[in-house]
């Protein structure tokens, strides 16, 4: 049975809502950033069809609503990070 993974919705430069999977978030101690990687919430994973994953750096809103703040990764450095964590977490999910 496939674990249910944490779901959020985000609207394009339309307005139109499209609702994603979180595969997971991790912190960056040295920046003190924080990363969600998201797969579109339809997408099935197999092995042999490649599911198109999204990268974000996001802050907690601090009203103390579940709102967060998204922002694109714009730094080599940083999609090097989310590349090596995605990687990782490939290598776990195939054990």
């Amino acid at each position: 049975m496939a674990e249910e993974r944490e779901r959020i919705v985000i609207p394009d430069e339309n307005g139109d809502e499209h609702l994603f999977d979180v595969l997971f978030t991790f912190d960056v101690d040295e920046t003190e950033k924080s990363y969600m990687v998201l797969v579109d919430a339809g997408a099935e994973e197999n092995e042999e069809e490649e599911v198109e994953v999204h990268a974000f750096r996001y802050e907690d809103k601090k009203e103390g609503d579940d709102d967060l703040a998204l922002f694109p990764i714009e730094t080599d450095e940083e999609w090097s990070m989310v590349e090596e964590m995605l990687n990782t977490y490939s290598e776990g999910e195939m054990k």
